[in-house]
């Protein structure tokens, strides 16, 4: 025990103070039996009603189960015997957790207990009891696994030492450099540093400089640091592309000899005007009238990437393509990505095909899979498939009207079936050559881009369909699925109860089809009220994540009981492995290991969400440095989020979002309703709740952290 805490002991005492540290004493004796006559002594419990104040906590203790007495009057912390693995997540402000295996449950750990283990790492812990009023508590005994000690931040060097100023959220502490381990850094340089060491007596960690960045501000270090801050890869190794510029473009006529032709009929991409890798086509003939041949191709990057290669190895760690808000970062070598794969206007390529026979009214007659080869006739942008659609005039107009037709009667079918309607925007940013952002714009999703999707999920279904639907008896090859589970019936309620105050309702039991019909309804009432995009998001968040799995259990989002990933193998590392086990399996092949594919699944879904957080974390990036040239500025904008620190607004005019911190609402003592998804004053009882509108003026944006401060505006 302390000398300061003996002596604050001595005098008189609140009950919580003395509950305090008669936790941390005996959590710091854990293990050993204390007697009443030791507890006083070491706490300097001299005076009679500290005693019986002792005495009443003690009490407590042992009804909490918190400590357990061994023998009259001699008591011992109950850990339970209870030690547990699992991960420890690091905050900034000393709450740490930790999430045992198996649990969602998590349990705190205090910064004193942590062992200086960083966040993510996988840890043993000693568990304790729970106490009257606290939280379970846990102390980090052995750390397993080591999750990640790089770390990104900015570069203060002085004389004799140097530290790196992070603005990670797990990381209280600046990391100590040695001046031999800066690797030619310079104050203000953005680095990627590496702990080394945490001694058990020291406030900061100690690292070495992996790698400088850039000069911090600059466009590119800041987009590199946001991939290396994710443990994304920014620089594509050497010998890979060497690999790949290996890699013969010609098509022998051998192999030509082995596949379809489909190089003589009508065939087109669409895609976004700034795309290089075109991993689909189009084609389309006419049978006879009210049929239709329409072949759904898709780079067949199966051919050029072998299993165990170089290259198929780093796209495996990669896993896909990262596309931040102004750059792509490929899961290929751009050899192979924008040239030899990409399904390319006027140029013999190699595809991978599903072929449907039709009819006018969405009828599929029949459908194959082969090996192709194609010669795409045009490459449209969106805007121009969309201008054809929209004007009946253009080049192959009667191709991509009969599409078009087809396409909706799909897309009806799928919604009839219990198919949620998701139609949402993606805000997108004009940059100069020097990646300043000058303006938002929101990009919606109109017929061409359906027509597209459409086609493509009903190859990624068809595929799936094939290997998995199997007679009754035998059991499916192995395969990865894209699967997504029914909504949490919790976040159903929840979502229910949140749109009703806007007078709007939802079915939250009842079948599948009812409830994704439901929800269809309420994001239909809702399009083009203030409220849309609020909703929309609440609505999504009550959503299950998709995922890829070898164990289907169907997708219900989309309403198919069999869905894959087969449509985009240049930027999805999944697709490829379904590329590869149909080829084996349409030869005969037998099944495949269903461990090594399922690690495969997780480490795939796993870094999907990393790439989805990366992309999020660029896009604030140029909120904030759009916004900080309009500091002052005055903004109406609705509230999207409301925590313990403060109001989220989202603007009307641009969707960029910023925070009201609760410190700047100074007219009341505000609290946090988190059922109500409210902030409360005490004394006036003025509510600010998610999805009102608010008046705000642009207060502070702090670009290091991607934080956007508003203040209120009466």
């Amino acid at each position: 025990m302390a000398k300061k805490d003996k002596k604050k002991a001595g005098k008189r005492m609140k009950k919580a103070q003395l509950a305090d540290l008669m936790m941390s004493l005996f959590q710091t004796k854990s293990g050993e039996v204390l007697n009443l006559k030791y507890i006083f002594a070491e706490l300097n419990l001299n005076t009679h009603p500290l005693k019986m104040l002792c005495m009443d906590i003690l009490y407590e203790m042992l009804s909490d189960d918190y400590i357990s007495e061994v023998e009259k009057g001699k008591y011992k912390l109950n850990t339970r015997g209870t030690e547990m693995v699992g991960t420890f997540l690091r905050k900034s402000n000393g709450k740490n957790s930790f999430i045992p295996d198996g649990s969602e449950e998590s349990i705190f750990v205090a910064e004193r207990n942590s062992a200086h283990a960083m966040n993510g790492d996988r840890v043993r812990i000693a568990f304790y009891a729970k106490c009257k009023n606290r939280e379970a508590e846990g102390e980090v005994i052995e750390i397993l696994e080591r999750a990640n000690t790089n770390f990104v931040g900015t570069l203060e060097v002085s004389k004799a030492y140097a530290f790196l100023i992070t603005e990670n959220r797990t990381l209280a502490n600046d990391i100590f450099i040695p001046k031999d381990k800066l690797k030619g850094g310079k104050t203000g340089d953005k680095a990627v540093v590496k702990i080394t060491e945490w001694p058990e007596k020291a406030k900061n960690p100690i690292g070495q400089v992996i790698d400088i960045l850039g000069v911090a501000g600059d466009n590119t270090t800041e987009m590199h640091a946001i991939l290396a801050e994710f443990g994304l890869p920014y620089i594509y190794p050497k010998a890979v592309e060497e690999a790949a510029d290996k890699i013969p473009a010609e098509i022998s006529e051998e192999e030509i000899a082995k596949r379809e032709d489909f190089r003589n009929v009508t065939t087109f991409t669409i895609d976004p005007k700034d795309a290089k890798d075109f991993d689909d086509a189009l084609s389309i003939r006419k049978m006879k009238d009210g049929l239709w041949e329409i072949g759904v191709h898709i780079a067949d990057v199966s051919h050029y990437v072998k299993e165990g290669s170089i290259i198929d190895k780093e796209a495996e760690k990669r896993a896909t393509s990262v596309y931040l808000v102004d750059r792509t970062i490929p899961m290929l070598p751009e050899r192979l990505c924008n040239f030899i794969c990409s399904l390319r206007p006027n140029e013999e390529k190699l595809a991978y095909s599903v072929i449907f026979n039709i009819t006018d009214k969405g009828e599929v007659k029949d459908s194959r899979i082969v090996h192709t080869v194609i010669k795409s006739d045009r490459r449209f942008t969106y805007e121009e498939a969309q201008n054809i659609i929209e004007t009946k005039e253009g080049d192959y107009k009667e191709e991509v009207l009969a599409m078009d037709h087809i396409a909706k009667i799909l897309r009806e079918k799928r919604y009839s079936a219990g198919a949620i309607n998701f139609d949402r925007y993606e805000v997108k940013f004009e940059i100069d050559e020097k990646g300043k952002p000058i303006s938002v714009y929101f990009k919606y999703s109109k017929d061409a881009n359906k027509l597209v999707e459409e086609f493509m999920l009903l190859a990624n279904k068809t595929v799936a369909e094939k290997i998995g639907k199997v007679p009754a008896g035998k059991n499916p090859k192995v395969l990865p699925y894209r699967i997504h589970d029914l909504p949490d019936p919790d976040k159903l309620d929840n979502l229910s109860q949140f749109i009703a105050r806007f007078g709007y309702k939802l079915r939250t039991s009842g079948t599948k089809t009812d409830i994704s019909k439901s929800i269809n309804h309420l994001l239909d009432d809702v399009q083009g009220k203030n409220e849309e995009n609020l909703i929309e998001t609440v609505s999504i968040r009550a959503m299950q994540k998709a995922k890829y799995s070898v164990h289907n259990i169907g997708h219900y989002g989309l309403a198919f009981d069999y869905y894959t990933h087969f449509t985009s193998p240049i930027r999805r590392f999944p697709d490829l492995m379904v590329h590869r086990l149909l080829t084996r399996y349409l030869e005969g092949g037998r099944t495949a290991s269903e461990t090594k594919y399922e690690e495969l699944c997780v480490h795939s879904s796993d870094m999907e969400q990393i790439a989805a957080n990366a992309e999020r974390a660029s896009i604030k990036y140029k909120q904030v440095e759009f916004m900080s040239e309009r500091l002052g500025q005055i903004y109406d904008g609705v509230i999207s989020g409301i925590t313990e620190w403060g109001l989220y607004v989202e603007l009307n005019e641009n969707k960029c979002e910023g925070m009201v911190p609760i410190r700047d609402l100074d007219d009341d003592y505000y609290e946090f309703d988190e059922k109500n998804y409210c902030l409360r004053g005490r004394k006036k009882h003025r509510t600010y709740s998610l999805g009102d509108s608010i008046t705000i003026k642009v207060a502070r944006a702090n670009i290091e952290k991607k934080q956007l401060d508003f203040a209120l505006v009466e």
